[in-house]
């Protein structure tokens, strides 16, 4: 393929941006979706309630829903926000789950709990998020006890809670409320639960999480091989369907690279060697130079 063909990395983080997400574990972006957008997607979640038997009185939690429904593939690599997570990761972006979920009245909902391991939490290994939660909100959460999402920032930096495992409310928790076409991004060891749902309007909401290709898919092992073949070049790579478990480590020659620099359209940084091939030479993830920025301001 020509480099030609590979698009410049969409829009990411600003570095006021990250410095928010950072403090408090989560960034949330009003008006992200269309109204156009946040009907398709209501729809094809609608549909998939029904299609599972839960409709209307019981909640839903469709996973991997981009290989579930056609509307949903384009959620893997959207400008709208998969210019974030590649900020973060770089040329080893990976899609780990895609995940549509309807909360009714008086459903199940979860305790107070953060994303991925718990036994050995991510942030033994580091302070960055090894996986940020994509948040699409497709109902209007004006006011609290309508099943919203619940977050206690910079909790982030904790491995402990004391109301691990409880509903009850914490002082300092974020409760979303907004309006549907809301976008947010949550760092994937920020402490959150979830309200009850004391209305009759189900909450549907869409999350998309990623990390680095070498963490495991949490909503499957590979993808259906005719499917993978219908999609996208860049929607292929961040799936990350390799039949070789190492693959994810160093990925086949042709997955280089993902995206081309965003402000050069290059697939090589400055100063970089020539000589060693592109699927193997390292490249600077923009919060690296967002780092490197920050050292030479101090």
């Amino acid at each position: 393929m020509s480099q030609q063909d590979i698009r410049p990395a969409p829009k990411g983080f600003t570095p006021e941006q990250w410095d928010t997400f950072m403090a408090d574990g989560f960034l949330v972006i009003e008006d992200a979706m269309s109204d156009d957008d946040v009907g398709r997607y209501r729809d094809a979640v609608d549909q998939l309630w029904r299609d599972g038997g839960n409709y209307p009185d019981k909640n839903l939690g469709a996973q991997n829903i981009v290989e579930k429904h056609p509307t949903f593939v384009e959620l893997i690599d959207p400008p709208r926000h998969v210019g974030y997570v590649y900020d973060v990761y770089g040329e080893l972006l990976k899609m780990i789950l895609s995940h549509a979920l309807v909360r009714t009245r008086g459903a199940w909902h979860n305790a107070w709990h953060p994303d991925g391991a718990r036994l050995v939490p991510y942030g033994v290994y580091t302070d960055q998020p090894m996986q940020i939660k994509i948040g699409l909100w497709l109902t209007d959460l004006p006011e609290p006890g309508m099943g919203n999402f619940v977050c206690l920032p910079d909790s982030h930096r904790s491995q402990a809670l004391d109301a691990y495992t409880t509903h009850e409310s914490l002082e300092g928790e974020r409760i979303l409320q907004c309006q549907a076409g809301t976008m947010t991004m949550m760092h994937g060891s920020i402490w959150h639960r979830v309200e009850d749902n004391e209305t009759d309007i189900p909450r549907k909401n869409i999350f998309l999480s990623y990390s680095p290709s070498w963490v495991v898919a949490a909503d499957r092992h590979t993808s259906d091989p005719e499917w993978l073949d219908t999609v996208g070049r860049e929607q292929r790579i961040i799936m990350r369907s390799y039949s070789n478990g190492y693959t994810n480590h160093k990925p086949p020659k042709d997955d280089s690279p993902l995206f081309l620099d965003r402000d050069t359209g290059l697939d090589i940084d400055a100063g970089a060697d020539e000589k060693i091939p592109v699927g193997i030479r390292k490249r600077k993830t923009t919060i690296e130079k967002f780092r490197e920025r920050d050292l030479v301001r101090h």
